[in-house]
């Protein structure tokens, strides 16, 4: 073989090798692992490492901020604290500054009574809130253990964003340790829902809109943003995404909920670990695992409007289990766009000298979260319940 015909074919294996990295650039990986004997840990480590690994996925990041689903304090609505723990530990063995963020929507005695669930601003009442639904869900205690910071991102110190060209918005408020942090992972239980269709890696980024700003149960957000698409939720979402440096989603499917979610469905048990760098490939997959088809999620629409991508399902590679293996056609919840549950749905403001202008205001500081008391809380709640505003 003459040295032009080695050259020659070096040549060609190296664009070969070149042109395989670009299309694999260019197709997002995600990844699908069964939780085997309860073992939690062991598969968000698989799952990650399908990925190339912590250390490749938080490349050049040290900060690290968690976001879970705690839409309420109701342990089956929301993510599971072991998967938050294992990406936790993870995260901190890989020495990364971690720390776990949440604006949780609603909580009985706080904002919410009954079957009423009521709107405010109010800071203190927000961040008492907060506090009761880190305690209840085990958050607190978690914290404590691996000495994680909880960011309550209601209310402390707030900064804005541009958002060039937002569907909705063109300045966001958010929580200064959101917009300082490197890498925000978002870690959302697998769950249907009633405005949105299914509530995942993207969807919860509702929980990251300040209620001092957008009020609680984001009733504000929602009466805006329904002025430009009826769900009140999609348009936004994909906003407050371009907001932020979301980099990473793991998608808790151990026990998700069908049905009428995001808070009155039905448990499922998934068993699975879902993970991805590309948050709406992530989305994707994981609505795929559902049952659902791209096309009937409003917020991946939104998001390819926004010129996101993938904008197709088999334009993602995805690793470990099959999807056919593990798809299980989901109880759709009955939809209802914001504008029809607008007038009786968290349209009652809970009344307060510091909750009509609409600004963010500091929560107290001085000390770590995990070291709060929540003594008094329900009583200090029911006084502002009792002035409710109708």
């Amino acid at each position: 073989m003459s040295q032009a015909d080695l050259s020659r074919r070096g040549f060609l294996g190296t664009a070969l090798t070149a042109a395989a990295g670009l299309a694999a650039e260019k197709s997002p990986a995600v990844s699908i692992v069964r939780i085997k004997n309860g073992n939690i840990q062991a598969a968000v480590e698989q799952a990650l490492d399908l990925l190339g690994g912590v250390e490749s996925l938080t490349k050049g990041k040290n900060r690290i901020m968690l976001k879970p689903n705690l839409v309420a304090p109701v342990a089956n609505a929301t993510t599971n604290r072991d998967v938050v723990s294992a990406l936790a530990k993870i995260m901190k063995k890989a020495h990364k500054d971690v720390s776990i963020g949440e604006g949780s929507a609603a909580a009985e005695g706080f904002n919410s009574k009954g079957q009423e669930v009521f709107r405010t601003r109010n800071r203190d009442l927000l961040k008492r809130m907060q506090d009761h639904v880190f305690e209840t869900l085990g958050y607190a205690e978690l914290g404590k253990t691996l000495r994680v910071p909880l960011v309550n991102l209601h209310c402390g110190d707030m900064v804005k964003v541009r958002v060039p060209n937002g569907f909705v918005y063109d300045e966001l408020t958010i929580h200064r340790s959101l917009a300082e942090t490197d890498l925000l992972c978002s870690a959302p239980i697998m769950k249907t829902h009633g405005l949105a269709q299914v509530t995942l890696g993207m969807k919860n980024l509702v929980g990251v809109f300040p209620g001092t700003v957008y009020c609680s149960v984001r009733g504000c957000m929602h009466d805006f943003a329904s002025k430009v698409e009826p769900s009140g939720t999609a348009a936004p979402v994909v906003d407050m995404m371009r907001a932020n440096k979301m980099g990473l989603v793991v998608v808790d499917a151990s026990v998700a909920m069908e049905g009428q979610g995001p808070a009155k469905g039905t448990p499922v048990k998934m068993d699975l670990i879902i993970a991805g760098a590309n948050p709406l490939a992530t989305d994707m997959v994981s609505a795929s695992v559902m049952g659902f088809e791209p096309e009937e999620i409003p917020t991946f629409a939104w998001a390819n409007k926004a010129g996101m991508t993938p904008a197709k399902l088999d334009e993602v590679e995805v690793r470990g289990e099959k999807l056919d293996g593990v798809r299980r056609k989901f109880a759709r919840a009955k939809i209802s766009p914001w504008p029809s549950i607008r007038d009786f749905w968290g349209v009652k403001e809970i009344a307060s000298g510091q909750a009509a202008s609409g600004q963010a205001e500091a929560c107290p500081t001085g000390r770590p979260l995990w070291s709060f008391a929540c003594t008094g809380i329900l009583e200090i709640a029911k006084i502002h319940l009792e002035r409710v505003s109708v």
